[in-house]
């Protein structure tokens, strides 16, 4: 039964999901080349609100847990798990007043409406993960406009989508490089749960029903902490707090 409501629920939702990328995609482009940086982030985070919106077409919620406060005005380095492309809605609303950018890879940037105008032009890093020297590099140049900017960054080091409660190995190096070259920021853990589970059946039809849950973690400053020793710590951090 589950199953066969999942069907016309996913018609809905897809409807709901491609129309809000297509009409907030002109609304970028409007807020960005016309009203320049916070006119356009607000477009982003509202959005980013709508899309969550429309997973509630299918019974699907998001809970967010942050018993800890924030500090706005230092640029904050969001470490997470990532178990579907539906962690990154909630991810950057509820994390909205740190300005969250991304490092993500560079075909993101071509093709998707709202996000790749988002990605190239919000501030955010579009890295080719078969040349892993200039990745490098370019993290590091991203790292310097990020302290001076304050604003953050948000970085998956599985480097693709698990789509299972059991997350894949941590790629160190992205991290690391963050930690090195920005020693004033704030680490922030994020634990993510159950987001996989819209995507049990694949693509087509979603499951409905699903608690996405995102549970953040005590700040971590990186001032005075080993680079490799820190990733490590946050990795086992991350991976205690997924729920199954």
């Amino acid at each position: 039964m589950r199953k066969a409501l999942a069907f016309p629920l996913t018609v809905i939702y897809y409807l709901a999901f491609f129309t809000t990328l297509l009409v907030f995609h002109a609304i970028q482009w409007v807020c960005h080349y016309c009203f320049g940086y916070s006119v356009h982030k607000r477009s982003v985070d509202i959005l980013n609100a709508t899309l969550i919106f429309c997973l509630a077409l299918i019974g699907t919620w998001v809970r967010f847990s942050n018993p800890h406060k924030l500090q706005n005005n230092k640029s904050h380095i969001i470490v997470c798990n990532h178990q579907s492309l539906y962690d990154i809605p909630p991810l950057i609303w509820f994390l909205r007043h740190l300005h969250p950018k991304f490092i993500s890879k560079k075909e993101l940037g071509r093709g998707i409406p709202s996000i790749s105008f988002n990605l190239r032009h919000g501030g955010s890093l579009l890295i080719d993960r078969s040349k892993a020297k200039d990745a490098i590099v370019a993290i590091e140049d991203y790292a310097k406009t990020l302290n001076h900017s304050r604003h953050s960054t948000i970085i998956f080091p599985e480097g693709t989508r698990s789509g299972s409660a059991t997350p894949r190995r941590f790629r160190l190096g992205g991290m690391v490089t963050l930690f090195e070259n920005m020693p004033e920021s704030v680490v922030l853990p994020v634990s993510i749960s159950h987001s996989w589970k819209l995507i049990k059946w694949g693509n087509f039809p979603l499951m409905p029903g699903v608690t996405i849950q995102l549970t953040v973690h005590e700040p971590i400053p990186v001032k005075g902490q080993k680079a490799n020793e820190l990733a490590a710590r946050v990795e086992q951090i991350i991976i205690g707090g997924i729920e199954d």
